[in-house]
């Protein structure tokens, strides 16, 4: 069973940085896309990020130019650099093999992310 930790989470002002990782045991990691998702008190869980195994990337537009996800296959781990935040990048941030419908991975504790004004 894969277990899936995240790490780097915190309280940043407006404009700060932090690096989000998300560490996933098993010898499976290295085959699936993996995404960063988020998810603020009262939203719905959205994927901001998604990486191929062969490390091509995907954005959702709120983050394009400001977020950029990348991968260790050695290491089974995944980044996220976050840039430029904004008090609306407020949430707690998980990773998971990027799905459609069912999680792949049982969900890990998440990192929460505070960014203020």
């Amino acid at each position: 069973q894969v277990q899936l930790v995240e790490s780097g989470g915190g309280l940043v002002q407006a404009g700060g940085s932090l690096r989000l990782s998300c560490a996933a045991s098993g010898s499976v990691f290295s085959t699936k896309t993996m995404a960063w998702y988020r998810q603020a008190p009262g939203n719905k869980r959205e994927r901001v990020a998604s990486i191929t195994s062969s490390g091509s990337t995907n954005y959702v537009d709120s983050v394009k130019g400001r977020f950029t996800i990348s991968r260790d296959n050695a290491k089974n781990t995944v980044y996220l650099q976050m840039n430029s935040l904004k008090p609306e990048d407020t949430a707690v941030y998980s990773c998971n093999a990027m799905y459609t419908v069912i999680p792949i991975f049982p969900w890990g504790q998440g990192t929460q992310v505070t960014v203020s004004s």
